[in-house]
Order: structure tokens, then sequence, then C-alpha cells
């Protein structure tokens, strides 16, 4: 699918989703909002698919919500305003429960509900370039879906000082925070997205499914709850034929029998 608010590749497992309205800066509205949804709705079903990079087309990620859009909601009911809200808000829940893996590679300005989207993936590639921000404030708006998710990155301090201040920070402040997870110059960008999404494909999908649920799972649960159900995910995971073939080529490599 090359035309529409988005583009979608295939390849070596990894379906690369590209944000593809450049000439609106790759806002969020509606019609982009939806196609995202589907498309990863498509792919949860789909052995192929190991990775999903999430992607912008033109010089900016995605500079937030369509503006346009977004003042005509504010002219409408509360009843269609909360219908939209939910609508982005099921897409970054989808993302947050989706079976692989997600990567958000942020080649330039990720703002607002760009911002939020980079950070529902599950990680955040970013060029030297890329600025990253929750202007909101600003605009007398709150980034407020999103905040569920940036204040378990960040923690409650560095998360209220990133939507109170609602100003823009670097790459590499991003990834001294935790909110980016690696940076690199733009002359590496590409290559270094194709090398950490081809090295995340090589893995055992179901072990990283299991590994991505759990992880999330653990934020609602007290430690004792988090080791019983790691206990339950071990076992789930000990019976898939990847950690069966896993074990077995390990005891084969260094001689060990039991």
């Amino acid at each position: 699918m090359n035309s529409g608010p988005i583009r979608v590749e295939q390849k070596e497992g990894i379906l690369t989703l590209w944000l593809n309205r450049p000439e609106k800066r790759n806002a969020l509205n509606g019609a982009l909002v939806d196609a995202l949804t589907e498309a990863f709705r498509e792919a949860e079903g789909r052995a192929d698919v190991r990775v999903i990079v999430l992607r912008g087309k033109g010089p900016v990620f995605c500079a937030g919500a369509d503006l346009a859009e977004l003042e005509r909601y504010t002219e409408m009911g509360s009843e269609e305003s909360l219908a939209d809200a939910k609508r982005l808000g099921g897409l970054l829940l989808a993302m947050r429960r989706h079976p692989r893996p997600i990567i958000a590679a942020v080649h330039g300005d990720a703002f607002a509900g760009g911002c939020g989207l980079a950070t529902a993936c599950d990680l955040i590639l970013a060029s030297e370039k890329a600025v990253l921000g929750y202007p909101e404030v600003q605009l007398g708006f709150v980034p407020a879906m999103v905040m569920a998710i940036l204040r378990k990155k960040l923690g409650e301090g560095r998360a209220f000082e990133m939507v109170a201040m609602g100003k823009g920070i670097s790459a590499s402040e991003a990834r001294e925070i935790g909110l980016v997870n690696r940076v690199f110059s733009a002359d590496e960008f590409d290559t270094g997205v194709e090398d950490l999404a081809g090295e995340l494909a090589k893995r055992p999908p179901e072990a990283i499914s299991l590994t991505k649920s759990l992880l999330y799972e653990l934020a609602d649960l007290s430690v004792a709850e988090g080791i019983a159900r790691g206990a339950e995910v071990n076992v789930e995971a000990r019976q898939t034929e990847a950690c069966r073939a896993g074990v077995r080529s390990f005891l084969r490599k260094h001689g060990t029998t039991s």
C-alpha cells in the first residue's frame, strides 16, 4: 500500500509503516489514526512479521495533531470530542498490547501527539537532528492519554517537566532521561535502524511476545504477584518449540547433557 495516509513496506520479517502526510508534517488526523490502527491489527496474526518499524515521510516524523481537525472538534459537543480522543487512545493501547516489538524511527521532529506516538512504541531510535517534546500546554491543551505511558517510562518528575514546561529536547537529552534508546548520526540513522530491527527480527517471536507482554503487565502488579506471573510465563516459554530447540542447540554446542 503506497498511497493514502500510510505507506506499508515488508522486508525480511520487518514491517515498516510510514506516516504519509509530509505536506502536513505527518499531522495526526482521523484517517491516519484509523489507518495505523488497522495496520497494527492486521499485523497481529502474521507469522511473516517479527518487528514493526514506524517512520515518517518528509523531514518531520510527526508534528502532532492536525490542528485544523482539532479546531473542528473543539466546536462540537463533548460526545464527539470524546469519541475522537478515544480513537487515538485506542491506537496507543493497541501498540502497547501488540505481540510484536514496535520501533519508532524518529529522523526529525516529533511533537505533541507525534511524540506520544513514538513514546507508545517499545523502542525509540532517533537521529541526532531530532527534537522531541510535548508543547500542548502552550496551546492550553494537555497530552492527556500518553501521560500514562510517559510517566511509567520517565518517572513522575521528568514526565511532569516535559509536559508542564512544553519545551522540545534534543535526541541526546531524550536519551539521557530514558525516553530515547539510541541516537545515531544523520548519515548512520537508516543503517542503525535497519541493523537493530534486523537483530530483533532474528529473536524467537514467541519469546519476544511473552517478554513484551509480561514487562508491561508487571507495572500493575505487586512484586509477589509479578514473580507469580513470571513463573507462569516461564512455563509458557519452556513449552515453545523455539525454547526447546535453543536448549538442545546449546547442549550440543557445549557438550553438556543432563
